[in-house]
């Protein structure tokens, strides 16, 4: 794997390359970017696979954990060499900001400025800002993403459409633990107990999405009856949500019809752990 730590060096390899399939990443990597790494080397015909790893301080608001986001550097390269990954670019700051970032993209707000975007002011503008600025450097023919984080999906595949980018966007379902825990960097951050709790969010969001998939929905009441129970069940073990709702696919606008294609999506913390996970509704 060859490793590029400036965007003059990553460029030089780009113009020797042909196709490429590129992963972003902030690295502290788990199995669900592994996976992410092995998918790129099969859905994109044989391009070369790159990776990337910048924790970028765009996208964290104040009082976030953008100072303790685990730097595990050495042991991702390994993962990144064992899933056979070409090309790693990993910047420093210094590298991708040299001076500060006075160019940003502004994601439509009627998708950003909801869910994560009403709880993380500023997190959509930092994360389509990085990303575009990835793209550009990378120039990627395909980009793959988790569907873990479904709305940063829709942002950014929204982003890719607007501007015309030459690139496929592919999302994969996300990867769980034994338990079904969503497999996320900021696992490590939960105690033993906690934890052994945290399944818990998959299971009432699972919950919501079965008793809609047997049509117990006739109109907005039942969506609403059935988020709060769900969201007051959370409470009753410890949780402090932010919110657990039901929406469209399409743009996480709230349902108006029963026939749409639906998700459920939720955040919340867990001590000082701030979980997210979301369950599409599938028809029965």
């Amino acid at each position: 794997m060859h490793i590029h730590t400036t965007i003059a060096d990553f460029r030089a390899a780009r113009a020797r390359a042909g196709r490429i399939a590129l992963v972003p990443t902030m690295g502290n990597l788990h199995d669900g970017h592994i996976a992410l790494m092995r998918a790129a080397r099969q859905l994109s015909g044989g391009a070369a696979v790159v990776a990337s790893i910048f924790v970028n301080r765009l996208q964290f608001g104040q009082g976030e954990d953008f100072e303790k986001y685990p730097r595990t550097f050495e042991a991702d390269c390994e993962k990144l060499i064992a899933a056979g990954v070409d090309h790693l670019f990993a910047p420093s700051e210094a590298e991708m900001y040299p001076q500060p970032q006075r160019y940003h993209v502004e994601p439509d707000q009627k998708l950003a400025s909801l869910l994560e975007g009403a709880f993380r002011s500023g997190h959509f503008r930092g994360v389509a800002t990085v990303v575009l600025k990835l793209f550009n450097i990378v120039q990627p023919d395909v980009a793959l993403f988790g569907k873990k984080d479904y709305q940063q999906f829709l942002v950014l595949k929204n982003m890719v459409r607007e501007l015309a980018l030459p690139i496929e966007v592919v999302a994969l379902e996300t990867v769980r633990a034994d338990d079904w825990l969503a497999l996320s960097s900021r696992n490590s951050y939960l105690s033993a107990t906690e934890r052994a709790e945290a399944p818990r969010l998959y299971r009432q969001l699972c919950a919501v999405a079965e008793t809609l998939r047997k049509g117990a929905h006739d109109n907005v009441r039942d969506f609403v009856r059935l988020e709060i129970a769900a969201l007051a069940e959370l409470e009753r073990h410890g949780w402090k949500p932010d919110y657990l709702t039901v929406r469209r696919r399409v743009d996480l606008q709230p349902p108006e019809q029963s026939e749409e294609p639906l998700v459920v999506l939720a955040a919340a913390r867990l001590g000082t752990t701030r979980l997210i996970d979301n369950v599409e509704i599938l028809s029965q």
